[in-house]
């Protein structure tokens, strides 16, 4: 009989619910803001799950189409509107994405009215799916192209054992 091999993966100290929320929370975190600091541990497992997301980025953030739509506006007109759809491989990888991270918001900036910002984040509905797809799928595609490889998104920093308990703690940065 045939053993499949499994690689294991770290508990982290925390219960199953506990830890893929805390593993959740940190890969939102690392997408949105670009850089977390953490323990070591920690890191490993989120830089796996963040690499595969970008990955699913990646591949899937050019595949769409333009479609043109004919609707009835409020007076009873028909109106054309040209629509730009995701194809069904990307449309996939957005909802893989949006079932694992946490939705966040656009921030209101300080000289920005109320006006202005419901403007500016109308269009968008999750901005960090959006920033995954708008931005760091275009320039990793970019970089795999130029360097001929592929992977490697993400760096982790050691900074040494932390006061409290003496675990190591690292910074984990995209590149």
């Amino acid at each position: 009989m045939k053993e499949v091999v499994q690689m294991a993966k770290r508990k982290l100290g925390r219960p199953s619910d506990q830890r893929k929320a805390l593993l959740r929370n940190q890969v939102s975190e690392l997408l949105w803001h670009g850089r977390i600091k953490t323990t070591a541990a920690r890191a490993k497992e989120v830089r796996s799950i963040a690499e595969k997301l970008i990955t699913l980025a990646v591949n899937e953030y050019d595949k769409t189409v333009t479609v043109t739509k004919e609707m009835n506006n409020v007076k009873g007109q028909t109106v054309t509107k040209e629509v730009v759809n995701d194809l069904p491989s990307k449309l996939n990888a957005r909802r893989k994405m949006m079932a694992y991270l946490y939705d966040y918001q656009e921030v209101k900036r300080k000289d920005e009215s109320k006006e202005d910002y419901r403007e500016r984040t109308k269009e968008v509905n999750h901005p960090l799916i959006e920033k995954l797809f708008r931005e760091y799928g275009p320039k990793y595609r970019e970089r795999n192209e130029k360097q001929n490889c592929s992977g490697g998104y993400t760096r982790i920093l050691k900074l040494g054992p932390r006061r409290g308990d003496g675990a190591e703690e690292v910074i984990i940065e995209l590149i």
